[in-house]
């Protein structure tokens, strides 16, 4: 038999019985004992397994009132394991795919921009702290494009790399 669940393991339901709504919510429980996981993508996962969206929906309202999910829990995680390597624009598009209110992304987004600057000076000093700065319009022209393509926004790259791509700022 194919859908036959493995013992200790809640991952392997059957599409083809939906499940109790004891059963949603020990599938959640499950999937949030792994990570944080915000409301729409348990939306997401347990809807397929439900008998009736409201069941999805009672279940969500359960696991919110009780303490075990949180959007803002996620939003500070997402953003805490993200924002060390991405820059604010990133962190933001991240976060909205995975269904965060925009009242949430504007808040962390207001936390991040504290320290953007320092941050964007973290991954480019690990990326071309050998290379130094740009001396030319060509380099300073990739290590913009590099922070760019990290989500740190142009004033933020400016302050990083320097005004201009010239490279005679210092002479």
């Amino acid at each position: 038999m194919f859908n036959q669940r493995r013992s200790g393991s809640n991952a392997d339901f059957s599409a083809d019985e939906p499940l109790s709504k004891r059963a949603l919510k020990a599938k959640a429980v499950g999937l949030l004992a792994l990570r944080e996981y915000t409301r729409a993508e348990l939306l997401k996962k347990l809807s397929p397994l439900a008998q009736t969206p409201e069941t999805v929906l009672a279940v969500l309202d359960e696991l919110a009132k009780d303490g075990w999910q949180s959007d803002e829990r996620f939003a500070a995680a997402f953003s805490h394991q993200k924002s060390f390597k991405q820059g604010a624009a990133l962190v933001a598009q991240g976060m909205r795919q995975k269904g965060v209110s925009d009242a949430l992304i504007a808040q962390t987004l207001q936390n991040l921009s504290a320290t953007e600057q320092a941050r964007a000076h973290s991954v480019w000093e690990k990326k071309f702290s050998k290379e130094g700065r740009p001396n030319d319009a060509r380099s300073w022209a990739r290590q913009a494009r590099f922070l760019a393509s990290r989500g740190f926004g142009s004033g933020v790259i400016r302050q990083v790399l320097g005004a201009s791509g010239s490279g005679d700022e210092d002479q």
